[in-house]
């Protein structure tokens, strides 16, 4: 057998159907429930696609759901479309913002009044709600029958599919790889082994030693008896989906009947999930709790009054699967290769997330984006059951809430804190968390600076999360010198004999150089796309210290790294001060013996110094775009490198400065932030990283990338011409009346006086010309500018 797969749900289905497409038709798929309703949440979903996400990447999926389930017929979609409603103005807002998300992915979508949102649905009266957003395309999976259908095609391509087997031992093979399944009706050998589990994801990945990290919680579903405003209805459904996000609720038509979905009762995570013996209806479907639906129903009826004629008459707690982050997990097991998790799938995405999965194991390459889903995403300490309990258990509450980009989550905290921790509380500091380290945003401490008075106001959107302090704190790293905290940054040792050879291949620049050296450099997947940017100090002929963005960095080095290379994460024992702004070198040189003059210590260098009593590594270093460096020391010595760096500052007026102002500064230099900025998706020329690539060198897709042609967009810089306009990311770009492309990154440019956006559009935009960006329903003009905005020729940095 080429391919098993576990889990017959609409993903493994899906799965197997996309497999045989590709012409693999050694397909087995395997179920301990029955075919094709086999019990787990597909079983029971009422099968709800809305396609908009903020997230590109999870808008395709729903996009491609739609796609291929359409084409399959109306049985397996019913494309009636899709109504979110407003009745709050923030929600009205915030529908305004998913408009844009819908024209920055390419779906169609708008914002309707009360009289025009109210007429596509027969139980709505716009009295009720300030306005909707439409998307037509969206529409009802009918879940058993696309399970099924699907199944059958792959069938016909030469799939089998079993029922009633459960894997009770995933086997390895002499070779260290995947070798096929144990069931209690026998074994299977495979090539590849697929885990589709949905929320019994966690008990597969425990057969191999994988943490899956989701939690398997209830959510509550009703249906009501019959409505006499739908009398006479023939049809299943025939007006759109519907959403009542102000009060976590969600509709949809049973013929005469409602259905009505609630995520506003409280959390019920599962811990033990019935077997097909034990439980009444399916593993999936938990008794239902009529009291946690009792205030649902009353909100259910002030939206939809025709609803008080009837009544609740069946009702369920059905299991999903939830993440930390309420993305999917996809992606091979490092340590036992030939085993893949395609788990925490909803129907919505389900068929694109099959395809990429299709598409990764069958390429190479899954041809989209994955970084949000990547199984390896996580942290250790956020794969801790404490931690997936917490934030799925967080993510369920709000999944209907208006997040700010900015939101940070509320526990557990503080989980990670570097050593400057202490002081930073000190100074009132202002926290958000990013992969459960504390970051300050800003420091109160420094509301007193004469630039505060200075900074403009902005909206009440783009002013959550941000204080004027923030923009103090950059002007003044631009005129004197601030501290940045950049503990939190993922760093590496790579040592060993053969770690040389190893980075030279891995990345796109040359790091054969001596030791001393600092390289900017990409890391590409084999189609040329943009994984990741490093900074590669070579400390030692063989160790060097790589600055990463995250712990999918460490798995690509890690599944790549030969035997005499040895990839270690030091952050945790590790810590770093950036120093930097035009008196940086005036805070440095006092505190120790070597010369850190320009001529002696040039941009991109390393050395060893000792800065009062503390052993550092010094990289000249600056992504702020000031003159500086980042110090690195051992955890233990950490407060004593900051209270040796800040006592000798005070004289020269440093600051402590926190991640706003950093976001600001960086972007005013055109600094890329991987992953944002630039994904799998977009190739190093397009991106304006050409000058990190050498094409003398072999590595990894260096092939795809000569084989390119030119970029038909490029990541271009914006200035907003209204000094007091704001956007944030992800909005779209008009050029003319048309979506031109959407905005990745974007901060207001405290040095310019004007917001400084990055956005993916045409290559044909030249410096001058004018665009709009739609941020909450209102066009705002925009010009496209020449990079970098600060300091072109370099001089500041490089004093």
């Amino acid at each position: 057998m080429r391919v098993i797969i576990v889990g017959a749900g609409v993903v493994g289905s899906a799965i197997a159907d996309e497999l045989t497409q590709r012409g693999w038709s050694d397909v087995l798929v395997l179920d301990q429930g029955p075919l094709y309703a086999t019990g787990g949440s597909s079983s029971h979903a009422p099968g709800l696609v809305f396609q908009t996400n903020p997230s590109k990447t999870m808008t395709n999926f729903a996009q491609y759901t739609v796609e291929k389930l359409g084409a399959l017929g109306p049985h397996c979609f019913n494309q009636v479309g899709g109504l979110e409603v407003a009745t709050t103005p923030a929600r009205l807002t915030e529908l305004h913002r998913r408009a844009g998300f819908a024209a920055s992915w390419g779906l169609p979508g708008r914002v309707l009044d009360p009289e025009r949102a109210a007429a596509l649905h027969p139980l709505l009266r716009p009295e009720r709600i300030l306005g909707g957003y439409h998307t037509p395309t969206d529409g009802l999976v009918n879940a058993v029958t696309a399970v099924t259908v699907q199944a059958e095609r792959a069938i016909a391509h030469g799939a089998r599919f079993l029922g009633g087997h459960t894997v009770t031992a995933v086997l390895r093979g002499p070779d260290g790889r995947v070798a096929g399944v144990e069931t209690d009706r026998g074994r299977f050998d495979a090539e590849i082994v697929i885990g589709a589990a949905g929320f019994w994801g966690p008990r597969f990945g425990a057969l191999v030693g994988l943490p899956v990290p989701l939690l398997p919680l209830a959510h509550q579903y009703t249906k009501t008896g019959p409505v006499a405003a739908l009398a006479g209805a023939t049809n299943d459904a025939t007006a759109p989906i519907l959403r009542h996000q102000d009060a976590d609720l969600y509709f949809r038509e049973h013929g005469d009947r409602v259905g009505i979905g609630s995520y506003a009762h409280r959390p019920m995570p599962v811990a033990e999930i019935r077997t097909h013996a034990e439980a009444a209806v399916m593993p999936s479907v938990e008794e239902f709790t009529p009291a946690d639906f009792d205030p649902s129903w009353d909100d259910a009826v002030a939206l939809l009054p025709a609803l008080a004629e009837t009544k609740v008459e069946e009702g369920i707690n059905g299991i999903f699967s939830f993440t930390a982050d309420g993305f999917p997990l996809i992606g091979e097991h490092r340590d036992l290769p030939g085993l893949w998790i395609a788990d925490a799938v909803w129907v919505t995405h389900s068929a694109g997330v099959a395809r990429a999965v299709a598409r990764w194991i069958v390429d190479g390459n899954p041809g989209i984006d994955v970084h949000e889903c990547d199984l390896y995403r996580f942290d250790r300490v956020q794969l801790t059951e404490s931690y997936v309990r917490e934030r799925a258990g967080r993510n369920f509450i709000e999944v209907y809430d208006i997040l700010h980009p900015l939101d940070p989550p509320a526990n557990p905290r503080p989980l990670r804190v570097s050593p400057f921790y202490p002081r930073q509380v000190e100074l009132g500091a202002v926290f958000t968390e990013g992969a459960a380290w504390e970051r300050p945003l800003w420091f109160a401490a420094n509301d007193g600076l004469p630039e505060v008075r200075t900074i403009p106001d902005r909206d009440p959107w783009s002013a959550r999360h941000w204080s004027k302090t923030a923009g103090a704190e950059a002007l003044v790293t631009r005129e004197r010198v601030a501290m940045y905290d950049m503990t939190p940054l993922m760093r590496l040792e790579v040592a060993g004999p053969g770690a040389l050879g190893f980075l030279q291949h891995m990345t796109t620049n040359n790091v054969d150089k001596p030791p001393g050296a600092v390289t900017y450099t990409l890391l590409l997947d084999e189609a040329g796309g943009v994984r990741s940017d490093l900074t590669v100090a070579r400390l030692a002929p063989a160790r060097f210290q790589v600055g990463v963005n995250g712990p999918l960095d460490l798995d690509r080095l890690l599944r790549h790294a030969p035997d005499d290379v040895h990839v270690r994460d030091v952050t945790g024992g590790t810590c770093c001060v950036g120093l930097w702004g035009p008196l940086a070198r005036d805070v440095l040189q006092p505190l120790t013996s070597a010369d850190v003059s320009h001529a002696a210590f040039g941009y991109f260098k390393a050395r060893h110094l000792t800065v009062g009593d503390v052993p550092v590594d010094a990289l000249r270093l600056s992504y702020v775009g000031e003159l500086g460096w980042e110090l690195y020391t051992s955890a233990d010595l950490g407060l004593r490198l900051w209270d040796t760096l800040w006592d000798t500052g005070q004289r020269l007026g440093v600051i402590a400065a926190g991640r706003s102002a950093f976001n600001s500064l960086r972007l005013e230099k055109g600094y890329r932030l991987a992953g944002t900025d630039m994904t799998t998706e977009h190739d190093p020329f397009a991106a304006g990283l050409g000058f990190a690539v050498r094409n003398d060198k072999d590595f990894v897709g260096r092939d795809a990338l000569r084989a390119l042609g030119e970029p038909s967009s490029r990541l271009t810089v914006l200035t907003l011409d209204d000094p007091a306009a704001v956007v944030l990311g992800k909005e779209p770009v008009y050029s003319g009346d048309t979506p031109a492309g959407y905005v990745t990154s974007a901060s207001y440019g405290y040095t310019i006086g004007r917001c400084v956006a990055y956005a993916w559009l045409p290559a044909s935009l030249r410096a001058g010309d004018a665009v709009t960006i739609d941020y909450l329903g209102t066009r705002l003009a925009a010009t496209v500018g020449t990079e970098p905005l600060v300091d072109p020729g370099m001089l500041r940095i490089r004093r």
